[in-house]
């Protein structure tokens, strides 16, 4: 992991139209309720078994409700073989910064239509 990454530079890096895979470890309906935009979902219980997918990135930047489970999300991801050469960083405040900073969040159609807010925002670390 090389360290952490405040809201302001990645929304700099979006602007920018820099090369960088933005990694959200929500659960799928915290992510289709708000996400920063051009991330990609990939919930923490499935990261260990999905980081393959990530092989190959110069630049991959993790998000989590409030920056914490992300640091632990881009630790396992640098600490991944295929993602040996890649910056990895964590969104410092995750979601919430994002917001508080003034940055918008994308939405996804509700894929079973109800609307819901049920369901936590975030994964609590397994280590």
């Amino acid at each position: 992991m090389d360290g952490e990454i405040d809201p302001a530079g990645l929304a700099a890096l979006l602007d920018e139209g820099e090369d960088v895979r933005i990694v959200d470890i929500r659960d799928e309906r915290a992510f289709t309720r708000g996400h920063v935009p051009d991330s990609e979902s990939i919930p923490f219980p499935e990261l260990t078994a999905r980081v393959a997918e990530l092989e190959g990135s110069d630049r991959i930047v993790t998000v989590c409700p409030h920056g914490i489970a992300s640091r632990q999300a881009a630790q396992l991801i640098g600490s991944y073989e295929g993602t040996a050469n890649a910056r990895v960083e964590s969104l410092r405040g995750g979601i919430e910064a994002w917001q508080e900073g003034g940055h918008e969040l994308e939405t996804t159609a509700d894929e079973d239509g109800d609307g819901s807010d049920e369901g936590d925002e975030g994964p609590d670390a397994p280590f």
